[in-house]
């Protein structure tokens, strides 16, 4: 097990390393001068080229890029323009929001979608079947940033029943958990649907009914359970997902995490800032993904790591 995740983690560090580098890449060249925004339109030649010297904005890039590593290596992601604090103070700060965020709608994304594709599964041909195909194809269909306002509009100015935007109790977290696990509920529901129909024709499956069994026994203890590991599969790249798509939604609902953070890190041209959010939702994706296989074993005593 030890080696299998010491491999694992040796794997993933390339694809961490290419994606700091195309962050600070695409980040440096971007139109816009961070230390304009800083001092403002009206700031000296001067003031600009010493604030520019103590940043060390007037490296060349190659320079830059090597300090930015070299940081990372020692823990010292560096320091925010905007905030003037330790990046990596002010990334943990606003994680919690997203994770919380992200697990809300993960709860979302299983509540709705497996009890939907078990219940497709079961009706398979049936009108039942047609009408979760249709929202479904609903929800596949309709983006965050479309599903988002639509609901605020409803929910929030004509019904009054929900906030419209912050972090705050229960109520707060709703609407974007909803818009954020929309469309992955739609995407788990085919997954687990067409899972459970795959093992519904298995031989075991028909050993199971000619004994006598409950449909429903046969559906849960039978079908459901040896269809897990693909199910397993897409929730744990749902959950990556949830935690990267959280920029656009977070983005709507003004909700305090990573992902807006990211969004006003690139109108500040906060470089530091932008690579500390994109560099902790990667860290993040790969953890989760390495916690799925471990999840496998789990589920599954057929699956052992070599």
């Amino acid at each position: 097990m030890i080696r299998y995740l010491s491999f694992r983690l040796l794997l993933a560090l390339p694809a961490l390393w290419l994606i700091l580098t195309m962050v600070f890449i695409l980040a440096h060249i971007v139109p816009g001068d961070p230390v304009a925004q800083m001092l403002g339109e009206g700031a000296r030649a001067d003031d600009l080229q010493q604030l520019r010297h103590t940043l060390g904005l007037d490296l060349p890039l190659p320079v830059q890029y090597g300090r930015y590593l070299a940081g990372i290596a020692h823990g010292n992601l560096g320091e925010s323009f905007r905030f003037q604090q330790p990046v990596l103070q002010v990334v943990i700060s606003h994680y919690p929001a997203t994770l919380e965020l992200a697990f809300v709608a993960l709860l979302v994304c299983t509540g709705i979608g497996i009890p939907a594709g078990l219940f497709a599964a079961q009706r398979r041909g049936t009108s039942t079947d047609h009408a979760i195909g249709v929202f479904t194809l609903f929800g596949l269909s309709v983006p965050n940033f479309a599903l988002g306002p639509v609901l605020i509009l409803v929910f929030s100015v004509i019904l009054g029943w929900l906030p419209v935007s912050g972090r705050g109790g229960l109520a707060h977290v709703i609407l974007p958990a909803f818009t954020l696990g929309a469309a992955l509920a739609a995407i788990l529901t085919r997954m687990v649907r067409t899972s459970v129909i795959e093992e519904l024709s298995s031989d075991y499956v028909r050993t199971a009914r000619a004994k006598g069994l409950s449909e429903s026994a046969v559906l849960f203890r039978h079908a459901f359970r040896n269809a897990l590991i693909p199910i397993i599969t897409i929730l744990g790249l749902q959950f990556g997902t949830l935690l990267a798509g959280t920029i656009v939604t977070e983005s709507i609902f003004s909700w305090p995490g990573i992902g807006r953070l990211a969004v006003q890190a690139i109108g500040a041209r906060d470089y530091p800032l932008l690579q500390g959010c994109i560099l902790l939702i990667a860290v993040s994706y790969v953890f989760v993904n390495l916690l799925t296989d471990l999840v496998y074993a789990l589920v599954d005593p057929r699956v052992r790591f070599e």
